[in-house]
């Protein structure tokens, strides 16, 4: 059995080399053979080591000498997995074959990728010109930190990072270059004008007391090398102005803090003042009072306006100051906080007056009459001299505090209080008229 095994393999062995040797030596690949099922069998760890292996040694091969892959579907000989087996434990010397076409392609591409530059779009191209002119003036990054106003706010560490990328950072700098060229005219005057003044500058300024103009344009013409090229009188005298707000030319000198509460100017109080007091402490406890004391008040002033037109009627009975009330066509008055009704005919009608319905008393003049029903009462005055309400709405009709449902009616005396719908009247009536009504009445009957 042995022996029988033995042979098997040596029979393999020279069947494969048969193929190797009559495999074409033109450099191609053959096709790998694929099923054409839908559905295909998985690959061992046996397989899937060789075909790897195969796709590896193809690729290092290239055109010279380079052997079929096993197909997917064909299974491995033991003398072929003894072979797999020790090349995969022995590491095998990269052979001197010039790499594959492609593979030098993408190396290539990967090397022409170019390195990426970050915070390019924070800082300006004006930005830029700006701290370069700034420091050029200065030499100093913490004065342009404090002096210039930039597009962003930036912090000191940014403004050193900045300045330092456009000194050493070539691909910076390059790029910075080419955007402040681009720049129109008008920005570039516009951010010169800005610029800060330098030490030397400053020096020549504080020196000219009482100057003009045509000081400052001789101080132009005197010292060109001095003064930044984009300065103008105007601007000298600005500044000018703003040394001597600070107490900064020659000829001025500070004076101290006075000894009581008064301060000289503003900058002085801003400096002596204390941030950590400045902060307001809550009082909880007094703000509940506060608001209990609030809601209080408003609803003793509400209560106070509810009651107002019953002792305004009571008041002007007692002064007789107010504007009389009736006349002699006036049977009686229903009178409101807003508006004064007059009743002058033997019946009318309350409601809310719209385009289709028109009624005799409109209380929506009063204020708020949405709850109010079109049609809401009636009030009528008997041949007795009495006068009735009758509630012909959906809501109840309150008199002195009394309901009078829809259907119902109710009879009105001299300052009887009507209530709809939260809207308060004061039913007064004509005495002396109604007193020529019943004595007519009376003279009626007996007859």
């Amino acid at each position: 059995m042995a022996s029988g095994a033995t042979s098997r393999s040596e029979d393999e062995e020279s069947l494969a080399g048969q193929k190797r040797g009559s495999a074409p030596t033109s450099g191609t690949v053959p096709k790998r053979r694929s099923s054409s099922r839908f559905i295909k069998r998985k690959k061992f760890d046996d397989e899937l080591v060789e075909s790897s292996l195969a796709k590896s040694s193809s690729r290092a091969k290239g055109a010279g000498g380079a052997e079929p892959a096993r197909c997917s579907g064909s299974e491995p000989s033991s003398g072929e997995k003894k072979k797999v087996s020790k090349s995969v434990a022995a590491p095998v010397a990269p052979s001197p074959v010039p790499p594959h076409p492609g593979l030098a392609k993408r190396v290539k591409k990967s090397k022409q990728a170019p390195p990426v530059t970050k915070d390019l779009g924070r800082w300006k191209p004006a930005d830029d010109l700006l701290l370069i002119n700034a420091v050029l003036q200065t030499n100093d990054l913490t004065s342009v930190h404090l002096g210039v106003k930039f597009s962003c706010r930036f912090n000191l560490r940014e403004i050193q990072e900045r300045w330092y990328a456009l000194l050493y950072d070539p691909v910076i700098s390059k790029l910075a270059c080419q955007a402040m060229r681009q720049l129109h005219p008008e920005a570039i005057a516009a951010i010169q004008s800005k610029v800060l003044f330098s030490k030397a500058e400053e020096q020549l300024l504080t020196k000219s007391s009482q100057p003009t103009l045509d000081t400052f344009q001789e101080l132009l013409h005197k010292h060109p090398d001095v003064f930044y090229p984009a300065r103008t009188a105007k601007a000298l005298q600005l500044h000018w102005q703003l040394m001597k707000q600070y107490y900064l030319l020659d000829d001025q000198t500070v004076q101290p803090l006075p000894k009581g509460d008064q301060v000289l100017n503003f900058s002085d109080a801003e400096d002596a003042l204390d941030d950590n007091k400045l902060k307001d402490m809550r009082d909880e406890v007094l703000e509940h009072e506060l608001t209990v004391a609030d809601r209080r008040q408003k609803r003793e002033i509400r209560q106070l306006e509810q009651e107002l037109h019953k002792w305004q009627v009571l008041v002007d009975s007692i002064t007789g100051m107010s504007s009389p009330d009736f006349d002699s066509q006036t049977l009686a008055v229903l009178r409101g906080r807003m508006v004064r009704y007059l009743m002058r005919s033997r019946e009318i009608t309350l409601g809310r007056a719209t385009k289709d319905n028109q009624i005799d008393v409109d209380l929506a003049l009063e204020g708020p009459a949405w709850k109010i029903s079109r049609k809401q009462g009636v009030i009528k005055l008997k041949n007795n001299g009495d006068f009735f309400i009758a509630n012909e709405g959906r809501r109840p009709i309150y008199i002195d505090g009394r309901p009078v449902l829809g259907g119902n009616k109710w009879k009105l005396n001299n300052n009887s209080v009507v209530e709809i719908a939260s809207l308060r009247f004061v039913f007064l009536i004509n005495q002396d008229l109604i007193a020529l009504i019943k004595a007519e009445a009376a003279k009626l009957a007996q007859q």
